[in-house]
């Protein structure tokens, strides 16, 4: 991905008794470089790769953009009305797995006021700079006040169908245990909206896959070991990486490693029967956000492993997975700096990864 911008070259030059080669970063055994592409945007959220290698980016105000390999910024037009309020805004973008050939892509938003808004996805066909004939294939039920823990990451199945997470509204916790209401939970939908017949809720709750989440921001499948992957944020203490299977329930606010902001206690159980436990979890929390798994050649020595952004500790985490089992979680590319949104495996193998700060970061060996 030949973007031509400010490149940052970090070296760490190993002293021996000749003149040896040199790493990079702390965990990379691989030289690489990373580029500023731009530090001019509004709150980026989230980036999807388009076919020619130029890069869809949401803002959260509102705006979806091309970025190219120019570094020229784009605005894409017909966007649909946005809640833009604390955590409401503009968040995931995604292709249809035929993109190639359709030209659909998806977005999800909050959508409504401060008096009654949801989590919402829509679809379009995204050509000559604009989004066509977009429409909305999903709308959270029911309806929320306040602007927090929307959720609102999204990912393909294999089958086609759509896995959409939805935050609790954080002044709705209990109600991530309830399954007539859809907040703190994972929807699973058809590629247009509909419901697939095989959910495992097919008469209660129609559209959900699994409950008892908190405010979900980071969603994958993994091809390789054909499993879906979510961290969500805990409240203070207790974000935690997930492995999804239809139909179990994730504990929150039941079972919790964090407690309230105020330090009271939520939960004094870690544990319960019927619920899951996660593949791991931070305390203190470090704010998880984006998430990606490491397919490629330009870093050979990490296939397999998760990259996700910490929005508090202001960069990029590299976990190295045995199975359902992390071995190490190390920060990774002290030169991303900033509250990191998202992280991204490009095709070529390549790294992009976006901050609150307004900077694409791409990263490549």
């Amino acid at each position: 991905m030949p973007f031509c911008c400010t490149v940052a070259r970090a070296t760490l030059i190993i002293a021996t008794l000749f003149a040896g080669p040199f790493v990079t970063g702390p965990a990379a055994a691989t030289p690489y470089q990373v580029e500023t592409l731009t530090s001019d945007l509004d709150r980026p959220w989230s980036v999807a790769e388009l076919s020619d290698g130029h890069l869809l980016i949401t803002e959260k105000g509102g705006r979806l953009l091309i970025l190219d390999s120019a570094g020229e910024v784009t605005p894409v037009l017909g966007m649909p009305p946005i809640f833009d309020a604390n955590q409401g805004g503009l968040l995931e973008v995604v292709l249809h797995p035929q993109f190639d050939s359709n030209d659909m892509i998806y977005v999800s938003y909050a959508g409504g006021d401060d008096k009654g808004n949801r989590t919402t996805v829509a679809r379009g066909f995204l050509r000559n700079n604009r989004i066509e004939d977009l429409e909305a294939i999903l709308e959270v039920s029911p309806n929320k006040e306040g602007s927090f823990h929307y959720g609102g990451k999204m990912v393909f199945l294999p089958d086609g169908t759509l896995i959409v997470s939805v935050g609790e509204g954080f002044s709705y916790r209990e109600q991530a245990q309830n399954l007539s209401w859809e907040l703190g939970k994972l929807l699973r939908v058809n590629a247009d909206g509909s419901v697939p017949v095989d959910n495992p809720f097919p008469n209660e709750a129609p559209r959900v896959y699994s409950y008892g989440h908190r405010n979900p921001q980071g969603l994958i499948f993994d091809a390789g070991s054909q499993r879906i992957l979510m961290h969500e944020h805990g409240p203070k203490g207790g974000d935690e990486l997930n492995v999804i299977e239809a139909g179990k329930n994730y504990g929150w606010p039941a079972i919790t490693y964090g407690v309230d902001y105020s330090g009271a206690v939520i939960s004094p159980f870690t544990e319960a029967d019927g619920m899951e436990q996660p593949m791991t979890y931070w305390v203190p929390s470090i704010g998880p956000s984006g998430l990606a798994i490491y397919r490629g050649d330009d870093f050979p020595g990490w296939e397999g492993d998760l990259l996700l952004g910490s929005l508090i500790n202001g960069e990029i985490r590299r976990l190295q997975l045995d199975g359902n089992t992390v071995i190490d979680d190390s920060p990774v590319f002290p030169e991303v700096t900033g509250r990191v949104r998202d992280v991204r495996v490009l095709k070529d193998g390549s790294i992009v990864a976006l901050t609150d700060e307004g900077n694409v970061f791409h990263i490549s060996s």
